[in-house]
């Protein structure tokens, strides 16, 4: 199959193929195709990547052409939306009177922002179509890269307009929600879970890379250099618009399941899980979002390059959790996380009573690990939880019970990423009252263990539910 859809190409099959093979149809920019009215964008009419003649004659190529794209704009999505954890820490330290409760605003909001903007770009897809949507969530990355070069550049800035500017990064934040739901229609069942993996991963280590990067690319001192890595990322964010529009599709059949999203919403379960992704994905981005502020306020002569190694190793930790949940079951795995996250905030609060850099680091390393297992085994669970109790002979069943997990992932991955903020708020709260982190980190132990407790007593415990797999 050839790759250039961009000039209307009807892509037919091999002359050896099977005669009852689907064709892959494209219809070009504002093109009618096979609808009643003109669409703007590159739309795939026919698609079914079930179809194995489909896939295997160039299917398969065109779903991994927009998922490499798909990732490089998600990666600049959660790159831009972690942007102020790494660029608050940099403004203090150049003489910016930002107080450490401002501080914890500064790195929370875009949090927040990108929370609720994952709600509504889940269905930007079926909207606007996966190729166009990710050239305009692209591009709305622009705006926050803008908007802390004004800061950068503005040493008496207000601190409610520098709020107001670092809210902007939630855009980044929405990103993964569009992202996973597009992708997820352009790989047959048996690949889709390594695909969105892929997907997933390569956008939680653009948190990494923005605060590996930014402390080598600003000058001590200078607040005007806060800037560059926005410098950097503007290119960076116009390639990847250019690459979703040359080379990546929208799929006809790409649309929104409101129906399976009412039914979950109406289940307890998507509520029980979303409260166990607070655990997990919202422990992952709150420590993300605060460990360079955390480091330097604590231990004022620590190197900031040192704090990219925490959001990196629980990016790759996501995937192992996942696998490990395919061996042992999505709740033991799930427990086990949890425990060692209580344990990883014990030690930080050990860590600060000893005034230990090397002991606080390490902590937070054990946080940021098994947050990261944490994340793949509940996402696990999910299937596991509605396809529980149906037959397997149940065809229609089955179909329903991934209609609704689908609708649940989308929901608790919203639900999740609250946990980012209330873990920022909880620091500022905790230094606001007690002048110290710790009263937070033990509210975050006894979090901890409640999650064990739900996890134990609804989807662990022998004849929990009376499904008929292990969760």
């Amino acid at each position: 199959m050839s790759s250039d859809t961009s000039q209307g190409t009807r892509h037919t099959p091999p002359k050896a193929a099977a005669p009852d093979r689907l064709e892959v149809v494209t219809t070009p920019d504002a093109a009618v195709g096979t609808m009643d009215a003109p669409r703007p964008g590159r739309w795939v009419d026919v698609w079914n990547p079930q179809d194995e003649a489909q896939w295997e004659g160039g299917g398969r190529a065109v779903a991994r052409r927009n998922l490499w794209w798909s990732i490089a704009a998600e990666f600049l999505g959660f790159t831009v939306w972690q942007l102020w954890s790494i660029a608050t820490p940099v403004l203090i330290a150049a003489g910016y009177p930002i107080t450490t409760d401002q501080a914890l605003w500064l790195v929370s909001v875009p949090v927040l922002v990108g929370a609720t903007m994952r709600f509504p770009y889940s269905f930007a897809v079926a909207k606007f179509g996966g190729r166009n949507w990710t050239i305009i969530s692209a591009l709305l990355l622009i705006i926050p890269c803008l908007g802390l070069v004004y800061v950068a550049n503005t040493p008496g800035i207000s601190f409610g307009l520098m709020l107001l500017i670092a809210a902007t990064a939630g855009f980044g934040g929405g990103n993964f929600a569009s992202s996973m739901s597009n992708i997820s229609f352009f790989f047959p069942e048996k690949e889709k879970g390594a695909a969105l993996g892929l997907n997933a991963a390569g956008g939680n280590i653009g948190v990494a890379v923005i605060q590996f990067v930014t402390p080598f690319l600003v000058v001590a001192g200078v607040a005007a250099s806060t800037a560059r890595p926005a410098y950097i990322l503007i290119p960076l964010v116009l390639i990847a618009a250019l690459g979703a529009w040359r080379y990546m599709d929208n799929l006809s059949q790409a649309k929104s399941d409101t129906e399976a999203w009412k039914l979950a919403a109406r289940t307890k379960h998507t509520w029980i899980v979303s409260l166990l992704y607070i655990g997990t994905f919202g422990s992952f981005i709150g420590y993300a979002a605060a460990f360079p502020l955390l480091l330097k306020t604590q231990f004022p002569d620590v190197n900031l390059g040192i704090a990219f190694l925490g959001a990196l190793i629980g990016s790759l930790a996501r995937p192992w959790g996942g696998k490990l949940a395919d061996r042992m079951g999505g709740a033991r795995v799930s427990i086990a996380a949890y425990a060692v996250l209580a344990l990883g905030a014990v030690g930080a609060v050990v860590a600060l009573q000893a005034k230990s850099l090397p002991m606080f680091f390490a902590a937070f390393m054990v946080l940021f690990i098994a947050s990261g297992i944490g994340n793949g085994s509940t996402y696990r669970m999910i299937p596991a939880i509605f396809r529980g109790k149906t037959a397997m002979d149940d065809v229609d069943g089955l179909v329903r019970a991934k209609r609704i997990a689908s609708a649940c992932i989308g929901i608790s991955a919203g639900i999740g990423a609250y946990g980012g903020f209330l873990v920022n708020r909880g620091f500022a709260t905790s230094t606001a009252q007690f002048g110290s982190l710790q009263p937070a980190l033990w509210s975050f132990v006894a979090f901890y263990v409640l999650c064990i407790g739900v996890t134990w007593a609804v989807y662990a415990r022998k004849g929990a539910l009376g499904l008929s797999e292990r969760i």
